[in-house]
């Protein structure tokens, strides 16, 4: 089988696992060409030095394709639309993240006539199948690779002997080798002692959080923000209008400042574990908030509760890497008509970890003031609650007579 593969595609990170693989490769396929391909979706400085440590590791070249916008764009906002988190707490960071990588990959794979595709996700992760369905969709007769699951290598201490072995320049050592995906939405920190779900997250310790600070450090004084959606979409902070990735690096910035984000949750995998992670989305979580509360005034109750629905499965198909299915597109549509109302102001107050409502606006808004009030009113007559309220209670009044009635037969 080996020697039918002569060009390899390679999802490249330079992060340990795909550091190690373009000479695994190299080694195990008859020395292949490996190309490298990175998808730039805002991690940053991670990208420095990249194509030089990938040719020098054995590719014959590296791609780095800049995907901020377009995943910001497609993939975030739509998610945030639907209100999708899942299991209540994990802003899914990573999990959509990959599609769009994936997709990518794909196509350089297509293009280049590429015999495979390869991956350095593990065996027990969520990422395996996230990239692999994505491949699936758009290059459907590609082998994939996956060698965590073939190779002797059992843990990352292995790997990192092979990477020494190999003369491999690492950025982690043992002693600080947290597992982490970042981008520009979200940081993620698994491994160590955060296997351990007894122990505290060390989040005051120095080096550990790297896009805001811990609640404690946050400052005494509170930062108040307005955001402006047009049909539920940011488009504006505090009047300015910007971009998709200036919106989100701007909330990132000051969310990160306020300690607001972090979350720490031992979450259900798709591949049947629990599995512990710390995340920091400052910006995300300031958006999710801002969004939900503009909903309230803008979306009717029975479409505001099929929608909560909807964004728990939504949730479960980002998470499970079925972004490139038609269920996902059908419930796109269904959250893109919703929010055709969803335009106006939200104003929050962001302190020592917590978004406090500030206050919210539309020109949509459902709420009628004059109706609400608890002040005398010309528009809503008290006394017709009665008659809502008997038949509204019907069912209850008819069992309980029925069961009086049974029990003075007995």
């Amino acid at each position: 089988m080996a020697k039918e593969i002569k060009k390899v595609v390679l999802a490249y990170s330079g992060g340990l696992d795909t550091s190690i693989i373009i000479p695994w490769l190299k080694e195990n396929y008859n020395n292949c060409e490996v190309i490298a391909v990175s998808g730039d979706v805002g991690q940053g400085t991670e990208l420095d030095g990249l194509e030089e440590k990938a040719i020098k590791t054995g590719a014959s070249k590296l791609y780095i394709e800049h995907l901020t916008e377009e995943f910001i764009t497609d993939y975030v906002f739509p998610t945030v639309q639907a209100g999708a988190i899942y299991e209540n707490r994990y802003m899914l960071g990573t999990s959509f993240a990959r599609p769009i990588i994936a997709k990518r990959i794909a196509e350089i794979a297509l293009a280049e006539g590429a015999d495979a595709i390869c991956h350095g996700c593990t065996g027990k992760g969520n990422d395996q199948v996230r990239f692999e369905l994505a491949i699936k969709a758009f290059a459907p007769e590609m082998q994939i690779i996956a060698p965590w699951r073939i190779w002797d290598i059992k843990s990352r201490d292995e790997e990192i002997d092979y990477a020494e072995a190999h003369n491999i320049p690492l950025k982690i050592n043992r002693e600080t080798n947290y597992s982490k995906d970042k981008n520009i939405w979200h940081l993620s920190h698994e491994g160590l002692d955060l296997e351990d779900p007894a122990n505290e997250p060390q989040y005051e310790k120095e080096g550990f959080l790297e896009m805001g600070v811990s609640p404690l450090q946050a400052p005494d004084k509170p930062t108040y923000v307005t955001i402006h959606f047009e049909q539920g979409v940011p488009t504006a902070i505090d009047g300015k209008k910007m971009g998709a990735v200036e919106l989100v690096a701007t909330l990132n910035k000051l969310g990160g400042e306020n300690g607001i984000g972090l979350a720490d949750l031992v979450e259900n995998r798709l591949v049947g574990m629990k599995s512990r992670g710390v995340y920091e989305t400052p910006g995300g979580a300031i958006l999710y908030h801002a969004h939900e509360v503009l909903e309230t005034i803008t979306i009717d109750k029975e479409t505001a509760r099929m929608k909560q629905h909807i964004g728990i499965k939504f949730a479960d198909i980002v998470y499970n890497g079925q972004w490139y299915t038609p269920l996902r597109e059908a419930l796109s549509a269904f959250v893109t008509e919703t929010q055709k109302t969803v335009t106006g102001d939200v104003r929050l107050k962001l302190y020592k970890g917590n978004i406090i409502n500030a206050g919210v606006t539309s020109p949509y808004t459902l709420y009628d003031e004059e109706v609400a009030t608890f002040d005398a009113d010309e528009v809503y007559d008290q006394k017709d609650s009665a008659g809502f309220i008997n038949l509204f209670g019907l069912p209850i009044k008819v069992k309980a007579q029925l069961d009086k009635k049974r029990a003075e037969k007995n």
